[in-house]
């Protein structure tokens, strides 16, 4: 009879051709699609102390749920996409020239093409005109349609866009997204409040050229210029004020849409400053791109429901795990599938993962943990962000407690110094994208891309969960990913469970999305034989 679980699986997924020779029971889900694999041979076998029985014969199983998702997550095989806002006078006019510079892309500015479609009289214009005359704000969905008409031009299409300044508003955001509008990345530029005021005051327009020039800054070249420069009626300090406070509004509601890809930029630097720094991200967004593009060729499947060049050659799990340590070939197969998994989550804007793998040598619970093995996984993960340009810190838990209680799970002890004395390449990566620390609030550096935390876990009467909900809270909206956690409540030294709070903690942990689960079967109450395996990437 089959376990229940596996007996409701099987009642509700209808199976076709396999593709898989090995004997296994393998989980594939993505936050698109989700499909299993579960392939066993029509008789068993011993493999080094592995063994399989047929369930199903050999067949191949697939399911398909509706991706559910509030947030907007980069799109993949397309031009570069962009979305940029400032408050005024954060220089965000000079930046877009340099981007439409370097990059090519198609400029659009609802300020241009409102004027644009005005004088052209077209339809939109004529209805935008109606608002304009009678002194009131042209409505989301005229705007709205302008933006996607242009956005929906060749010249669009084949360069990517710059989008300067919208959505300004949540409900404009809304609007762009029910139309499917989404931006690779959102950049915003973020300056000062009196540093924009001094800016704003302080601006002349040259009444001939129409010229901008700063009374402090960017002086006129001659004082025949200076005697015709003017101040623009909005350029008052009250008026300057009015309308950071709108800004500021709008901008707070829009973050939550555009969060996974927002990058704020310290506008208050010189110009060429700001732009190194988004020519380094742009430019990385290409590259991302290019890869996932790569990623999803390699791991989905067709439409015609084939399996892709992967998965054909898809040799299934490796069957010699009883072997310890295990073999090169079998530590390298699982980093890498656990590698790109995690990539395929953190690409997909997942910020909160973890990682549980209990192959013999990563299961604290039998009689051989290699500590090294786990220290390996870590290294292959930060070294392949950081070759992505991400900067990564790999950290592991310190002493919890004082006096008699100070101390940490058995387990980890040494580990922070095996990291420091490994092996992290000839390129530098050391020091620079990838760093070690603890976990805790005060780890977590602004220079800091995403965070792996190497094996987390709760000691006899001590809770880690407290010093990692601390680190979650100051990294924001950068992954942070746990491998093979440990968050069970422990007895306290009393021998009483911790429950000051223990819903919350509990329910804090199971927070993080699995990206890459792998665990082995076994009859009830032993860890031997292996009857086969669950895996989830």
């Amino acid at each position: 009879m089959l376990p229940t679980s596996l007996a409701s699986l099987h009642s509700n997924i209808a199976p076709s051709p396999s593709v898989s020779p090995f004997p296994t029971i393998s989980f594939y889900p993505s936050y698109s699609s989700y499909s299993s694999c579960l392939s066993l041979p029509q008789s068993s076998f011993h493999s080094h102390g592995l063994r399989s029985y047929s369930v199903f014969g050999d067949t191949h199983l697939k399911v398909n749920l509706n991706a559910k998702g509030l947030k907007v997550n980069c799109s993949i095989s397309e031009p570069l996409k962009v979305m940029i806002s400032g408050a005024p006078a954060s220089g965000k006019g000079t930046q877009c020239k340099l981007i439409v510079q370097k990059f090519g892309l198609v400029h659009i500015s609802t300020g241009d093409l409102l004027r644009a479609e005005v004088s052209a009289g077209t339809e939109i214009g004529n209805k935008a005109k109606e608002f304009m005359k009678a002194g009131s704000l042209v409505p989301d969905e005229i705007v709205t349609a302008m933006v996607t008409a242009r956005l929906s031009r060749e010249d669009a299409k084949e360069k990517g866009w710059l989008l300067d300044g919208y959505p300004r508003s949540f409900t404009q955001a809304e609007s762009l997204e029910k139309v499917q509008i989404r931006p690779d990345i959102y950049i915003v530029l973020d300056v000062p409040d009196e540093i924009l005021i001094d800016r704003c005051v302080g601006r002349r327009l040259d009444s001939v050229t129409g010229k901008i020039y700063h009374v402090k800054n960017f002086p006129p070249e001659t004082e025949e210029i200076k005697a015709r420069l003017v101040t623009r009626p909005d350029d008052t300090e009250e008026k300057v004020k009015s309308r950071l406070e709108i800004y500021k509004q709008n901008s707070q509601a829009i973050s939550s849409t555009y969060s996974n890809i927002m990058n704020k930029i310290d506008g208050n630097r010189p110009k060429e400053v700001v732009f190194k720094e988004i020519d380094l991200l742009l430019s990385q967004v290409q590259q991302d791109k290019v890869n996932k593009t790569k990623l999803e060729k390699v791991y989905t499947k067709n439409h015609s429901g084939q399996a892709s060049v992967s998965q054909d050659k898809w040799r299934g799990i490796p069957t010699r795990l009883n072997n310890i340590p295990h073999s090169r070939e079998i530590r390298k197969y699982f980093y890498d599938d656990v590698l790109l998994a995690t990539k395929r989550s953190v690409n997909d804007g997942k910020t909160r993962l973890k990682v549980e793998i209990n192959i013999p040598e990563l299961n604290p619970e039998m009689d051989v943990y290699r500590i090294g093995t786990l220290m390996e996984l870590a290294r292959v993960l930060a070294l392949s962000f950081a070759d992505d340009g991400k900067r990564v810190k790999v950290c592991v838990q310190g002493s919890m407690g004082e006096g008699a209680l100070a101390g940490m799970p058995l387990q980890l002890a040494g580990t922070r110094k095996i990291l420091e004395f490994m092996d992290w390449g000839d390129y530098g990566a050391m020091g620079t994208f990838i760093n070690i620390g603890s976990i805790g609030s005060k780890e977590v550096d602004e220079q800091d891309d995403m965070f792996i935390l190497v094996a987390p876990q709760n000691a006899v009467g001590n809770c880690i969960i407290d010093d990692l909900k601390g680190m979650t809270d100051a990294a924001g909206q950068r992954p942070v990913i746990l491998i093979n956690p440990r968050l069970k409540d422990l007895p306290g030294s009393s021998g009483i469970m911790q429950t000051m709070g223990r819903d919350k903690r509990l329910e804090y942990a199971a927070s993080f999305q699995i990206c890459y689960f792998f665990r082995l079967l076994y009859y009830a109450g032993t860890q031997y034989p292996i009857m086969g395996a669950l895996r989830m990437s």
